[in-house]
């Protein structure tokens, strides 16, 4: 856990001070297109720019992951807490992108794969981070949400026997990556009609 934490700081100071673009990517899987549809299929909401997507397929009801850990925000920024959440996905799993983005980072951060995409915001402050991820686009690659810009890599550093460490921020401060996607994709199951209760009968 203190491995992780200090890697987490190492990563956020990195990120703060890389300009967009920078950073080194593997580009085994070539280029994408953000105007694009996207993938389209279980794990995906909306189309176009409001298009959103869990970032990696699990076995739920549309598509939904296991949550293996929530977000934990920390008290001060250097305190213990969980900086995103943890979704269960083995080594070789192909990770997608959440919504509309740019690669800007693809490339190891203490030892670790890490991919960061930059979400298409006017204000260009919100970006979603992957690990253990190797990169399979280049650095510059522009995104539709639910295109493949990387596969979970083996590394045993956060969870065993498997996990993909999803994280948000917007500049340096962590946020919930969950609060990207709408309500009705979060959901565990499908939706239920209760019955009523202390509703009178119908004489007839």
């Amino acid at each position: 856990m203190a491995l992780h934490m200090w890697l987490t700081v190492v990563m956020t100071a990195l990120l703060t001070v890389l300009p967009g673009g920078a950073g080194t990517a593997s580009t085994a899987g070539g280029a994408g297109s953000a105007g694009g549809a996207g993938t389209a299929g279980a794990g995906c909401a909306g189309a176009g720019p409001d298009a959103r997507c869990w970032p990696v397929a699990g076995p739920g009801v549309r598509g939904r992951p296991a949550v293996l850990r929530a977000f934990e925000p920390p008290a001060t920024p250097y305190a213990a807490g969980h900086r995103g959440v943890d979704l269960r996905a083995g080594p070789g799993s192909v990770v997608r992108a959440a919504a509309p983005g740019e690669v800007t980072f693809a490339g190891k951060v203490a030892g670790t794969d890490v991919v960061v995409l930059r979400l298409d915001r006017p204000d260009a402050s919100l970006r979603v981070t992957y690990e253990p991820v190797r990169g399979t686009v280049a650095v510059g690659t522009r995104l539709a949400a639910g295109e493949p810009l990387g596969v979970v890599t083996g590394s045993p550093v956060h969870c065993s026997p498997g996990c993909l460490h999803w994280g948000l921020l917007r500049g340096d401060v962590y946020l919930d990556p969950l609060t990207l996607l709408p309500p009705w994709l979060l959901r565990a199951g499908p939706s239920r009609l209760l019955p009523v209760f202390g509703a009178g009968r119908v004489s007839r």
